[in-house]
């Protein structure tokens, strides 16, 4: 399929997925990578607390509060 014809089903509305390969798709800088970080006790038990109160696991948890500490540094 010619580039043309593709944007002309995109721009009409027309679902565009069957044309697409996602098999090797990619999010750029969304890969993931393995960091170990050592906590001190009483920080691991505070993020226990607050991760059980919010009904999160605690990577998840510590994933937020890095990336908002960084958006604030940043901002």
């Amino acid at each position: 399929m010619k580039a043309n014809d593709f944007d002309s089903k995109f721009e009409s509305g027309e679902d565009i997925t069957k044309y697409l390969d996602f098999s090797n798709a990619k999010r750029p800088e969304q890969e993931q990578k393995r960091v170990n970080v050592d906590f001190p006790v009483w920080m691991i038990h505070s993020l226990d607390k607050e991760a059980k109160r919010l009904g999160v696991p605690r990577q998840s948890l510590i994933k937020v509060l890095v990336a908002e500490h960084i958006q604030k540094a940043t901002a």
